[in-house]
């Protein structure tokens, strides 16, 4: 079992994102768990504006799409921007539109049997709408998305620090990341032994 982070935040590789540093704890409590995870950082790639599983010329989404076909566990981490994800987050989900139409070898649905969560960071509140808009598209696309398999942290309401410059908060956020991923793994340990998919015809 794998599980995929896909860090939707606005700055690119090598500045500091404090999304992945709460992203980290979820990661590290997997693999406590036994399960290795894989972290993307989108902004990082050249991602075409489109809903085709590769739009050509030098669009690398076909890669990302790769590794969550790859894994079982699939999440997406998001800052807070003006109350709603990135648009880093948006594009990463466009692109996941392609995958309502692709289907496995028994014919079901590719997102079938993984299972999906949210992780949000943000100086201000809009978290719980955050996690709401990403899940909502992850069980559209297919998803299996557990309950509380979401962590989170701000210091709302208004502007403040963030989560690297600031201490307060981070028991809650982590506890809560530690449990979002027992929640994830222990739902796809079951998915892999009673499979969704289609009844028979």
């Amino acid at each position: 079992m794998k599980a995929l982070v896909i860090n939707c935040t606005l700055k690119p590789t090598p500045a500091p994102s404090n999304t992945e540093a709460l992203a980290a704890v979820v990661v590290a409590e997997c693999a406590r768990r036994g399960v290795p995870s894989e972290v993307v950082r989108a902004v990082d790639l050249q991602l075409t504006p489109g809903v085709e599983r590769d739009m050509g010329g030098d669009d690398q989404w076909p890669t990302v799409h790769e590794q969550i076909l790859a894994s079982e566990i699939l999440i997406i981490a998001s800052p807070t921007w003006l109350g709603r994800p990135s648009s880093v987050a948006q594009r990463v989900l466009e692109r996941m539109d392609s995958m309502l139409s692709e289907t496995d070898d028994a014919g079901r649905p590719v997102a079938f049997n993984r299972v999906a969560g949210v992780v949000v960071t943000g100086n201000e509140d809009g978290a719980h709408h955050v996690i709401s808009e990403i899940s909502g598209a992850l069980v559209d696309i297919g998803f299996t998305v557990p309950g509380q398999s979401w962590t989170y942290w701000h210091l709302g309401p208004g502007p403040g620090p963030d989560f690297l410059d600031d201490e307060r908060g981070h028991d809650w956020a982590r506890s809560t990341g530690k449990a979002m991923a027992a929640n994830l793994i222990g739902v796809a340990e079951a998915l892999s032994v009673r499979p969704l998919g289609p009844p028979p015809s």
